[in-house]
């Protein structure tokens, strides 16, 4: 194959000049000759060749574009691959070119590495690039120059923390200033790669071993086979262990490393947060753990530890610096003088009769560091590229650090995550995210402004009537603009069976003007009610209507406060008297009490949804003659007799009171069901400490920088499923709330 005048040419016979045809199996593929300069040129000419060589790629040779390299354990085996390939070629009627190809080579320069029987090592001519690389003066320059160090890493011990320094320069807002520890990890990388260990091949028939350890200078590990009497190395790696992956997947290995406490990491129970989430990565793997001192495994230890030879400055400054030394087995921590954390180190048989907090800790032993007499955490991210020390908290300064970070003006009362967040990187303690979460939930402040979350909703009550006048719902709409009447408020009076409707203009909401309306309007027209309900206005709860209701036999209730929810049908009805009056009303709104007589005509001549039948029928038995009756006439009903009248008056009434109370069971079923749907079922019980939300509008403060919420509130008595008495203190005054208004 040739590559000539930017294409890719393929020598084909004469009578195939525009298109190239093969079988493979049972498939015919068709390439054309495409421009190499085309994005997609390499892509096609890849698909082609392993279509030509399918079947063979797995135990004869490997294509990468217009590169073959063929194999074979004996000179017998490579002539027979040898054969097989060529056979493919010329059935394909493509050609090779005789100057570009090497037979029966020992050793061969393959993709930037040297393959041979031995193993695989990095490419003498591509590494003296490396060698005679300039020192990068930018980051730029420098990227590259680890690119193709990068490519080369599995061959490095220890890449990552030899290349550290480096990397630092690379990350965002850092000065490019190339220091002396830059210099020493530029040429410890190049020294490192020219000079390259031989690692061996994977065998499908052995078992892998994997060798970890971790420090504060990096992560390695060693994935290695015992090949004969020795234990052969297949690649180095260091701070990301998933690398080894494509390798361990669905094969049992055995796993050594120093951390003893690994060997019940799986045998936990109940396991939550970052160790649930440890495990459950773990699970994908089938492995033993086995347990090995850090000074009989110097292959993961040295890689985690020691970048360069022996002598290195830079390695013995960084021991210096975090107090490493050469034997695993000595305390990380040291100080100028002895002291008790840094001498000992107990063993996973010592700790494991020890609370779990205290086994949290010791796992973390390696990331703990004493600086100047305090005990400090370093912490790292997965990549490296962050890195923090968080002051070990004690016990007792948990609350003071807590009101600092979320209570303190710089603290802001800010949610659970940002304070988390803003405490994590300063310190740590064990279970410091509960008790963060913790402290916020009972934050007396947050609660009083904010509310909780998600409020509580009960259950819909249900109150179903059976007669008319049963039971009367009693509200004040308005107020309006004054009227050339005086009038500025609408007194609502309803029937909850016959939905049958009032709408009486009155000037003020004084209790002796509703009550005097309630008498001459209502009682004086259709008689004494049973029940009359209304919300808690001082106007329904004064001495006089107390009393008033007192003398007529009256059954007074009343909704729970804040809650309209508890007298739905006469709020529904405001919200339509206000639709109509909107439509009509003049200009300057001061007619609007002239509007009310037609619209209740209006009203109670139509069907409503609940019974299916208009008012006037629920309460008179017939319907109401409207002014469309008297322009295009409308047959009258007359009665044979005054007797023959009442008789079918009571059956017609009978029998839509009936109709009526079945419609209006299934329309509080329908409602129930509906609204139970975003019901919390969420139930208080004596001695429980609730919020309680009561938005109050006061003169001159702004709504939007009021506090929303009131307590905590103690529940004295549950009164019923869905309203609750609830006081301050044993002296307050309780009060009846509806459980929607309060929270936990």
């Amino acid at each position: 194959m040739d590559l000539k005048s930017g294409y890719w040419k393929v020598e084909m016979q004469p009578e195939d000049r525009e298109k190239t045809a093969f079988t493979t199996g049972q498939r015919l593929w068709q390439f054309k000759v495409m421009p190499f300069r085309l994005c997609n040129a390499p892509a096609t000419f890849e698909r082609l060749m392993e279509a030509v060589v399918r079947g063979l790629s797995s135990e004869a040779c490997l294509v990468y574009l217009d590169d073959i390299i063929i194999v074979g354990q004996t000179f017998e085996e490579h002539l027979n691959n040898l054969r097989k390939v060529f056979q493919r070629l010329q059935k394909a009627n493509l050609k090779l070119n005789p100057k570009k190809c090497r037979f029966f080579q020992r050793e061969v320069a393959y993709l930037g590495h040297v393959i041979s029987a031995e193993g695989v090592k990095t490419d003498p001519e591509n590494i003296k690039a490396v060698v005679d690389w300039p020192r990068p003066d930018k980051i730029h320059d420098l990227r590259s120059f680890f690119g193709l160090c990068t490519y080369y890493r599995r061959f490095v011990k220890n890449f990552s923390t030899i290349a550290r320094p480096l990397h630092k320069l690379t990350e965002a807002k850092s000065n490019f200033n190339w220091t002396d520890k830059c210099v020493k990890s530029f040429n410890s990388l190049k020294q490192a790669l020219t000079s390259s260990p031989i690692l061996t091949y994977p065998r499908t028939d052995k078992d892998f071993i994997l060798d970890t350890d971790a420090s504060d200078e990096g992560i390695g590990a060693v994935l290695s086979q015992n090949i004969g009497n020795e234990e052969r190395v297949i690649a180095y790696f260091s701070k990301s262990l998933e690398h080894f992956h494509h390798y361990l997947h669905g094969r049992k290995f055995l796993l050594r490393t120093d951390h003893a406490s690994l060997r019940w990491l799986l045998n936990f129970k109940d396991p939550e947060g970052q160790i649930a989430r440890w495990i459950q990565r773990l699970q994908e793997y089938d492995f033993e753990i086995q347990h090995r001192k850090g000074t009989s495994r110097g292959n993961a230890d040295v890689l985690s530890r020691r970048p360069c030879q022996e002598s290195c400055k830079h390695c013995m400054n960084a021991e210096k610096k975090f107090g490493m030394e050469t034997d695993i087995s000595v305390k990380v921590l040291t100080t100028t003088t002895v002291d008790p954390w840094s001498s000992y180190r107990p063993s996973s048989q010592e700790i494991a009769p020890e609370s779990p907090a205290t086994k949290r800790y010791w796992a973390l032993r390696d990331s703990l560091h004493l600086k100047d007499g305090v005990l400090y955490r370093r912490w790292e991210s997965d990549n490296g590229s962050a890195c923090r020390w968080q002051l070990i908290l004690p016990k007792s300064r948990i609350p003071e650090v807590l009101r600092e970070t979320h209570d303190s003006a710089s603290g802001g009362h800010f949610e659970v995550m940002k304070t988390l967040s803003k405490t994590r990187e300063r310190f740590y303690w064990d279970r410091l995210r509960a008790d963060v979460e913790k402290w916020c939930r009972e934050c007396h402040a947050c609660g009083v402004r904010k509310g909780p979350k998600t409020r509580t909703k009960g259950c819909l009550q249900r109150y179903n009537v059976g007669a008319s006048f049963e039971r009367m719902a009693l509200d004040i709409l308005g107020p309006f603009p004054v009227t050339t009447k005086g009038s500025r408020y609408v007194l609502v009076l309803m029937d909850y069976f016959t939905k049958w409707p009032e709408a009486i203009p009155i000037p003020d909401q004084e209790a002796s003007t509703v009550a005097e309306e309630l008498v001459q309007s209502w009682i004086s027209c259709y008689g004494v009610l049973m029940i009359l309900h209304s919300y808690q206005g001082t106007n329904f709860n004064s001495a006089l209507f107390t009393e008033l209701c007192k003398l007529l036999g009256i059954l007074k209730t009343r909704t729970t406060a804040l809650h309209s929810e508890s007298d739905g049908m006469v709020e529904r009805f405001n919200r339509t008297i206000l639709n109509h009056l909107s439509l009509f009303v003049s200009r300057n709104q001061t007619d609007w009490d002239t509007h009310l007589p037609l619209f209740l005509l209006t009203y109670r001549s139509a069907e409503h949804a609940v019974t299916g039948l208009t008012p006037a029928e629920m309460l008179f038995g017939r319907t109401l003659r409207l002014p469309c009756d008297i322009l295009f006439g409308r047959p009258s009903e007359t009665p044979s007799s005054p007797n023959e009248y009442m008789k079918n008056l009571e059956a017609r009434l009978e029998s839509v009171h009936a109709f009526a109370r079945e419609r209006i069971k299934l329309a509080s079923e329908r409602m129930k069901t509906r609204y139970d749907t975003r019901a919390t079922d969420h139930y208080f019980k004596e001695g429980d400490l609730v919020w309680m939300y009561n938005p109050k509008r006061r003169r001159g403060l702004s709504p939007k920088l009021q506090q929303n919420c009131e307590g905590p509130y103690t529940v004295v008595k549950k009164l019923n499923d869905v309203v609750y008495r609830v006081q301050t203190s044993p002296n307050a005054k309780p009060k009846v709330i509806h459980i929607n208004r309060l929270a936990p």
